[in-house]
């Protein structure tokens, strides 16, 4: 990196390679690399679209919004990160080493919630929740196909008129519903009942949403279930199982579905409830990367 020039001599080129000398002497490698190349980047973003002031205060007062609707039930930054394909990104260049036999993954999304109840196999999941039942079973094997037993699955998922239990009306802290954590049985085996879910939009009625309508875009997600698998000695899964037929699977507003993840109905053992069967699979963490 060259010699920076004087502060009087800066122009729309210069004044890059000024920002740059900066950080010159920042002693984390990591820290470094990534704010190098990130100034670069919104340096010369700014100098392709020729950024005026005003559309520049515009972006700051749409961050500051973000900011401002975020707490503890709402994390509008993520669902910005989400809409705009950065957290796919993101979670696509973190398994791009997976073995081609592990499941693949997809978005954790913003309504995970940390302390789900410990269930028993074949436990209802649904509270209360009026719905079409829907019965989820399956195994956990590793990628050479061993049962994994006693392996923890998180499951969540919103109700069939669109909403996670953050967003209902008589909503409580402690309350915690549509969500649990379940173990594998000596089979990797797991059970869990639950109602259809249905697609949703994404919360519209922030500056996300307002980000959404002014490009022309919908803000609807294709109905699915979130998993996190973990077992010891393997690397956690994120994923989620997402409904065939559903109008929205090839335009998920977050760019989560995937075809390796798309599952259908089917008629079950138990005449009242429709049914999917699904293996996990998971890597050992010595083969991830």
């Amino acid at each position: 990196m060259g010699y920076a020039p004087a502060m009087r001599n800066l122009d729309q080129h210069t004044i890059t390679e000024s920002a740059l000398e900066r950080i010159a002497k920042c002693n984390n490698p990591r820290l470094k690399e990534v704010m190098i190349a990130l100034i670069r980047h919104v340096h010369e973003f700014a100098r392709e679209v020729n950024l005026t002031p005003d559309e520049w205060m515009a972006g700051i007062e749409f961050l500051t919004a973000v900011g401002h609707i975020t707490d503890d039930k709402r994390q509008e930054f993520i669902l910005l990160s989400d809409t705009l394909g950065l957290s796919a990104l993101v979670d696509i260049l973190a398994n791009r080493g997976k073995s081609k036999a592990a499941t693949e993954s997809s978005l954790l999304g913003p309504f995970f919630r940390e302390g789900a109840p410990e269930l028993a196999a074949g436990d209802k999941i649904a509270r209360g929740i009026e719905g079409e039942p829907l019965m989820l079973s399956g195994r956990v094997t590793s990628t050479d196909g061993k049962p994994l037993s006693g392996a923890h699955i998180d499951v969540w998922q919103a109700s069939t008129d669109g909403r996670y239990d953050l967003q209902f009306d008589n909503f409580k802290g402690a309350e915690m519903n549509l969500r649990a954590r379940f173990r594998t049985d000596g089979e990797g085996r797991y059970l869990i009942r639950t109602v259809k879910p249905s697609s949703y939009g994404v919360p519209s009625d922030g500056p996300v949403g307002k980000m959404l309508n002014a490009l022309g875009r919908h803000p609807f997600r294709p109905a699915h279930i979130h998993f996190i698998i973990s077992a010891s000695g393997y690397r956690p899964l994120v994923t989620a199982l997402y409904i065939d037929g559903d109008k929205y699977i090839d335009s998920d507003v977050v760019f989560g579905s995937r075809e390796q993840l798309v599952v259908k109905y089917r008629k079950g053992k138990a005449a009242e409830a429709d049914a999917i069967e699904y293996d996990f699979v998971v890597e050992a963490n010595s083969q991830s990367r």
